[in-house]
């Protein structure tokens, strides 16, 4: 099994960037998908999750109408599109695949990438 994050960077306030999370070795379309991340001294936190067919999506309160979550199941693959950044974005952004569900609930995540890390400057 494999979980690979992209697209990270440096950016300034305002800016955006497109993560992408290719996966593999498991069924990827059996799999609900989700976007966390990390703060230095902060808790793991849930960003974004998409359903098995990407037809439900959930988005945590602060980034709202600034990220939109897709799947492309014919290349295993999701992305999280951010725009309006700020530097309270600025985190380790990890995705994970769930067996079946939409949850934040990191614990209910089977699969994990290593991580990729997003720094907003001001």
């Amino acid at each position: 099994v494999q979980i690979v994050e992209s697209g990270g960077g440096l950016v300034q306030s305002g800016g955006s960037l497109r993560l992408s999370c290719v996966a593999s070795g498991f069924t990827f379309d059996d799999y609900a998908i989700g976007w966390f991340r990390q703060a230095p001294g902060k808790e793991r936190e849930g960003v974004s999750c998409i359903s098995i067919s990407g037809d439900s999506a959930y988005y945590t309160d602060s980034v709202k109408g600034r990220f939109t979550i897709a799947r492309d199941n014919a290349k295993n693959t999701v992305y999280l599109q951010m725009n309006r950044l700020t530097p309270e974005d600025t985190a380790v952004y990890y995705c994970a695949a769930n067996l079946g569900f939409v949850t934040t609930n990191p614990q209910a995540y089977d699969y994990w990438g290593q991580g990729a890390q997003v720094t907003v400057s001001s």
